[in-house]
């Protein structure tokens, strides 16, 4: 069976199952071209307000495809880089994708897998998942943006049991560290991201999409450059038709019904 990304519709928030079942649904250059077309299509559709990613089946990613990997290795140097490019403009499209990205893991989230629920907003996982950067057992180096998300997000020496160790990780110490934001019985991870996912899409768009700039561009920024920022966002939401229908609602009591 050939590696594809299945897209269907849960109301207004879009699931992009992994789908390749021979190989634990591990990632390949067609998931990530059709990754992200499917997210350039979701942001020009105002009824898709979040995206949860998930794979088929009881595994979440199992990584790279290692007999593609073997294979390019008699190919030229660039044939992988070119691979690999088309991993990472998947990944910063989800980390520019003004919308809130849910990763639901079931089973195993292995190397590049891994990588692709650090690069969501939130993540939800099965308690009995299991985590691991698992590059440096196969003599390889990491991709995917994860020395980036993990180095920003944990301890170094933790990154580095991870990451030069290749040492599993459980769900619930991710928890406990808070990197992975709630956990969910095992086959629970999808209906806990679709519940998380639909009290988002309560919430105003525009301003989802400002708070996840904010957050994406606070590490790098200098304190007067951030606090800038959040007076030009706070300005534009407040007279955005969502700062009225808010504010409204807050002072009549009542529940708000964003655009």
């Amino acid at each position: 069976m050939t590696a594809e990304l299945k897209s269907t519709s849960q109301g207004q928030t879009m699931v992009l199952a992994l789908s390749n079942p021979e190989h634990r649904n591990a990632l390949g250059p067609e998931m990530y071209a059709a990754g992200v077309e499917a997210l350039s299509v979701a942001e020009s559709n105002p009824e898709i307000r979040t995206v949860v990613i998930t794979g088929e089946g009881s595994t979440f990613c199992g990584g790279g495809n290692l007999r593609r990997l073997q294979a390019n290795r008699e190919l030229p140097a660039q044939v992988q880089a070119q691979s690999i490019e088309g991993l990472h403009s998947w990944i910063e499209a989800i980390r520019t994708f003004p919308k809130p990205v849910i990763a639901a893991v079931e089973g195993a989230a292995a190397g590049a897998g891994f990588s692709l629920a650090l690069a969501c907003d939130f993540i939800v996982a099965a308690d009995n998942a299991v985590f691991v950067m698992a590059y440096s057992n196969v003599g390889l180096s990491v991709d995917g943006g994860a020395s980036w998300s993990l180095a920003r997000a944990l301890p170094r020496q933790l990154v580095n049991e991870l990451l030069m160790a290749g040492e599993r990780i459980a769900p619930a110490r991710l928890h406990a560290l808070g990197l992975v934001n709630q956990l969910a019985p095992p086959g629970g991870a999808l209906a806990a991201a679709l519940e998380l996912a639909g009290r988002l899409n309560a919430r105003a768009p525009n301003v989802l999409a400002s708070l996840k700039e904010l957050v994406a561009d606070a590490a790098d920024a200098s304190f007067s450059a951030q606090l800038a920022a959040e007076r030009d966002h706070f300005v534009r939401n407040l007279h955005h038709a969502n700062g009225g229908i808010g504010i409204a609602a807050f002072l009549a009591k009542e529940k708000p019904r964003f655009q």
